[in-house]
């Protein structure tokens, strides 16, 4: 038996999770996973508010966690409020720091399925690698994967009452955490928040824990190389010169796996019918959500008045990042002259996605009809603003505001 994984966002995990745990128990293992504060704590506090004297919350962070016999002990108290109240819901906050967490979680699993216990377990970790290694090796079979991502514009705005425009511009330049939210007024603040609340503890502590990084500052710098080349492609190469310390393109391409894996950045592939010219093919950098780029780049917020250029590269990231975080297989395709931003494949449909800031010339959207010649299965799609948009139809290919495509995904989609 396989697992199934699922990207959502936080009300959707909500409701999946809600529905899961009104099944007969003992059910299959709740995995969530995901980014840094996007809410898996305060998702397992609502569950654990919503399903009162049943619910029992630990936190494997915490200093009591740390006392002997704390394990034990909870399954026995899971055991105890089951038997009193006629089940239990054990809600198990970043499990993966329990030593032998998934070891340990299967033999208890697996009690509780032979006793026919009426125990459900939800469990939560930041990294998705950590999670999804030990899961593999120990609990095949015993558990279904939720992936709690990067918070979209609409989600802003239902959740913070803010007109969706506002959401989307907000997501552009401070990004989408939603701790962060609420500070995007006081920069200096902000700023704070992002690099202490999720930029370190992902790479200074996740990631290191995660696997062998022999150095650690060469991480730090592919990182701040990624946040610096929003939505562009760059050679393994290139990106080795602008390092300050010296690496191999192996360990470079090994250090950017793990930046995906801890949903900080994703090297999107080239669309290549041939794997071999895919591999060799220098990926497109593109950070999972704008707040990384405006923590990290000492001029701050792209101002698409005084920068232009910059602003639409944001924007193209931001589209980008949308898509991947809504479980789309994202590549680029480049072929010269021609060259399209973003390929798509995955529940939206196939699409090849230009996107557009400011003035469009229908030189520049050459590259989709081109692609959308070749590839007659994906459908042509220019996201730019709403003054461009006669000039694109002109062209003969759809266009739609990248802001609506920022709340919603490609037309006719429902996300």
């Amino acid at each position: 038996m396989t697992s199934v994984e699922y990207r959502l966002g936080f009300g959707e995990c909500r409701e999946i999770l809600e529905r899961r745990l009104a099944e007969a128990a003992p059910g299959r293992i709740q995995l969530l996973g995901g980014p840094r504060q996007v809410g898996k704590t305060t998702l397992l506090l609502e569950l654990a508010e919503r399903h009162g004297e049943a619910a029992i919350y630990a936190a494997a962070d915490g200093p009591e966690a740390a006392a002997p016999g704390f394990w034990e002990r909870l399954w026995v108290r899971a055991e105890e409020t089951a038997g009193r109240v006629g089940r239990a819901v054990l809600l198990l906050d970043e499990a993966h720091l329990f030593p032998g967490w998934a070891a340990r979680l299967k033999g208890e699993w697996d009690r509780v399925r032979r006793r026919k216990l009426p125990i459900q377990v939800v469990a939560t970790g930041s990294s998705a690698l950590r999670r999804g290694a030990g899961a593999r090796e120990s609990l095949a079979g015993r558990f279904e994967r939720l992936t709690l991502t990067h918070w979209s514009a609409a989600s802003l705005s239902e959740v913070f009452g803010v007109p969706p425009r506002e959401a989307v511009a907000a997501l552009v330049g401070t990004g989408s955490y939603p701790g962060a939210f609420g500070l995007r007024a006081d920069v200096g603040r902000w700023t704070a928040y992002v690099r202490d609340a999720v930029v370190e503890p992902a790479i200074g502590r996740d990631i290191l824990a995660l696997a062998a990084v022999r150095k650690p500052a060469l991480l730090r710098q592919v990182f701040g190389v990624c946040a610096w080349s929003p939505a562009q492609i760059v050679s393994l190469q290139k990106m080795q010169g602008q390092l300050r310390d010296p690496g191999a393109l192996e360990t470079i391409a090994h250090y950017l796996a793990l930046l995906e894996e801890a949903f900080l950045v994703a090297a999107l592939p080239k669309h290549a019918v041939r794997p071999a010219r895919q591999r060799a093919a220098p990926p497109k950098l593109v950070t999972l959500n704008n707040a990384l780029l405006a923590a990290v780049d000492p001029r701050g917020i792209a101002d698409r008045s005084a920068d232009p250029r910059r602003f639409g590269a944001w924007v193209e990231n931001a589209c980008l990042a949308h898509a991947w975080n809504a479980g789309q297989r994202v590549r680029y395709w480049r072929e010269e002259p021609w060259e399209v931003d973003g390929i798509l494949d995955g529940s939206w449909g196939a699409w090849a996605i230009e996107v557009k800031t400011g003035q469009v010339s229908s030189a520049e959207l050459r590259g989709v009809g081109e692609f959308t010649r070749r590839f007659s299965g994906y459908r042509p799609l220019v996201l730019c603003d709403a003054e461009a948009r006669v000039v694109v139809e002109r062209a003969g290919l759809p266009a739609m505001e990248w802001m609506d495509f920022l709340l919603g995904g490609p037309p006719g989609v429902v996300v």
